[in-house]
């Protein structure tokens, strides 16, 4: 996994930097601390929270997250039953900390979801709910939403169900750990079941996805992290460990989706599928590159075909984009929607999984265990529904637009010092072309491998090629970083995806 830590080359390029990532907050206007009205409520829900029925602690839950994570929204326990499987799936008991209509109600509708920017987040919730009491830490008993759902022999559901329950995780596992674990077969007695079903169900389920049609981008992701005092980009390829515990949390989004449907009041995530004219076009661009796209291939089946080791099939995963778009959220009450897919997922679904740190979810698990138990839905529940999508359709804008500023900063300051070297890189896409571009203003997309950068060069290049490329510009106030081709390698692989 390769890191490209800053080279900053003094104490005052290194508070420039810190002093521009914090200033992030200010240009976009991020919510501050939480008010005192807020945190006194906090306070007393925590003093005052009781633990539900039933009691699951006797059941050894883990939770699998990137090592440094305090807001634990998930945690899992797997069994088999007979020929198949029986997953246990639970979820962070937001709801229960969080009064309808009062401060704290009102202040995390006024941010919609956690926003993270390099060492520093700014939570939906307050740190003593998120990371505290409401967060599924080992050995601490936890109120939380249990999903319980069952699979046949092949990995497909055949029942769900979700009520509130308390739990008690035996493990906090960051994912190389636990990938670890599993490949070296040493995982304690207590889960040592549970990581093994985790390969085998996930294995499973991303059979189904490729069967129903359902695609996955495993795009090596940049990111920025700030690890023993120093800001850090890398591109991040996920692990197979990554890929199974995100099947669990797909499983339990569509049973919450399929809960609320056969209930027929709830919101959903919906995608439409690709436009025509954006599959034909990437269908001719995958024979351009050499790797063609067969008609009778799902595109998702397509996609996970794709090497990101090798450059021209890079391109391809990055151009892919295009056809994931138009993402939103469909609320319903008493009739249910015509359009309730979300196309990459092939299936209808739910954001039902992560409440700690995205609203909607504790929306859509107190409507589904209301509906799971009979019980009438609540009026706080569907009176919210009309207004989620814009609270989210706008935090997730936010998010996005945070996170890109971010990493153009890091990236302006690890390069700062090293204008007029040149690198090896990888050509992700072409100019975009429109009626009022010309080849003078071309920019092309590319990825380098060291540093991790990912930018753009001047002029018209060919997606799929390895360039040399000169860097002539890195300004971290303007957070501006710019290239120009140097030469083209016919032959050779820069290794990008790590």
């Amino acid at each position: 996994m390769p890191y490209s830590h800053i080279g900053v080359r003094s104490s005052a390029a290194q508070q420039k930097l810190a002093h521009a990532l914090a200033a992030l907050s200010v240009e976009f206007k991020l919510p501050g601390d939480f008010d005192e009205q807020v945190l006194a409520e906090v306070d007393a829900v925590i003093a005052n929270h009781q633990l539900p029925a039933p009691d699951l602690t006797a059941l050894p839950f883990i939770t699998i997250d990137p090592p440094t994570s305090q807001d634990l929204d998930q945690a899992m326990f797997l069994e088999r039953e007979g020929t198949g499987y029986v997953v246990h799936y639970a979820i962070a008991d937001v709801p229960s900390f969080v009064p309808a209509g009062g401060p704290l109600d009102t202040e995390t509708r006024r941010r919609g979801q956690t926003i993270y920017t390099p060492g520093n987040r700014i939570p939906l919730h307050p740190m003593p709910l998120s990371e505290g009491a409401a967060s599924l830490f080992a050995n601490d008993p936890r109120s939380a939403f249990v999903w319980e759902i069952h699979l046949d022999a092949d990995g497909e559901q055949t029942s769900a169900r979700v009520r509130r329950a308390t739990v008690q995780s035996v493990a906090k596992l960051g994912y190389e750990q636990a990938q670890q674990m599993y490949d070296a077969g040493n995982a304690p007695s207590a889960f040592a079941e549970t990581l093994a079903l985790l390969a085998e169900i996930g294995t499973k389920r991303i059979s189904l996805e490729r069967t129903r049609g359902g695609a996955s981008l495993n795009v090596p992701q940049q990111e920025v992290e700030f690890i023993d005092g120093h800001y850090v980009l890398e591109f991040r390829p996920g692990l197979p460990i990554e890929d199974w515990n995100a099947q669990i949390s797909l499983l339990t989004g569509m049973a919450a989706a399929q809960v609320m449907i056969e209930g027929k009041v709830g919101i959903l995530r919906t995608m439409p599928a690709p436009d025509p004219e954006a599959v034909e076009a990437y269908r001719l661009q995958t024979v351009a590159l050499g790797k063609p796209w067969a008609p009778e291939m799902a595109y998702g089946e397509y996609l996970r075909s794709l090497d990101t080791a090798d450059p021209k099939q890079l391109a391809l995963m990055h151009a892919a984009t295009t056809l994931f778009r138009g993402a939103g959220y469909t609320p319903f009450n008493g009739t249910v929607p015509a359009e309730v897919l979300q196309a990459a997922v092939a299936a209808p679904y739910a954001h039902a999984t992560a409440p700690l740190r995205r609203l909607v979810d504790r929306f859509v698990l107190t409507i589904c265990a209301a509906l799971c138990s009979g019980a009438d839905v609540p009026e706080w529940t569907v009176a919210a529904l009309a207004e989620l999508p814009e609270i989210m359709s706008a935090s997730n804008q936010l998010a996005s637009k945070v996170d890109k500023a971010a990493i153009d900063t890091v990236e302006a300051a690890l390069l700062s010092h090293r204008v007029g070297s040149e690198f090896d890189a990888v050509v992700l896409a072409g100019p975009k072309r429109n009626g009022h571009s010309s080849k003078s203003a071309a920019r092309s997309s590319i990825q380098i491998a060291e540093p991790a950068v990912s930018g753009y060069c001047e002029g018209d290049l060919e997606p799929g090629t390895v360039v040399r490329v000169k860097l002539i510009a890195a300004d971290i106030d303007t957070r501006t970083v710019k290239f120009v081709p140097a030469s083209v390698i016919e032959q050779g692989n820069v290794g990008v995806s790590g």
